[in-house]
């Protein structure tokens, strides 16, 4: 059995949390998976499926599995920026990363770190955060590896 995407190893509950978010705070998320729903038959209409409360549109959308890799990685962002940025800040700070409340600087240029510094990263992550912590990683490692030397060797260590 293949391992779960990092978004696809959070709980349900909390995957229809962060797609309801999505929904609530950005039209174009709900306009997006309001398509995927009625795009996949069932005698739903479009008209009909955007009048569902965010809360019922989340539920459907993680119960089809409609969430694309994309969308996916977007979700993780909002989770681990916007929602609960302190396991980013927990690991920007013990690699030595300037950032804004866990947002690192668009002019930044990756990779933002050495490997000893990633690593001490890694560390700091894997004690404050546990298996939250670790789905944070994995994220780190399936979208963003180049930007973050030696990630992959820091998280093989244990």
């Amino acid at each position: 059995m293949p391992t779960p995407s990092p978004y696809r190893s959070l709980p349900a509950p909390r995957r229809v949390a962060l797609v309801q978010t999505a929904v609530t705070l950005h039209k174009e998320a709900r306009a997006k998976f309001v398509q995927r729903i009625v795009s996949r038959g069932g005698g739903f209409r479009p008209a009909v499926v955007l009048t569902w409360p965010a809360e019922r549109l989340a539920r459907e959308v993680v119960r089809l599995g409609a969430e694309s890799a994309a969308d996916e990685l977007e979700l993780l962002q909002l989770l681990y920026v916007d929602l609960e940025p302190a396991i980013q800040i927990t690991f920007l700070d013990a690699v030595g990363v300037s950032h804004e409340n866990g947002v690192i600087a668009e002019s930044a240029e990756a990779p933002y770190g050495t490997a000893d510094a990633v690593a001490a990263g890694v560390a700091a992550v894997r004690t404050a955060h546990g298996e939250d912590g670790e789905r944070y990683l994995a994220a780190l490692l399936k979208y963003n590896a180049e930007a973050w030397p030696g990630i992959a060797a820091a998280l093989e260590a244990r």
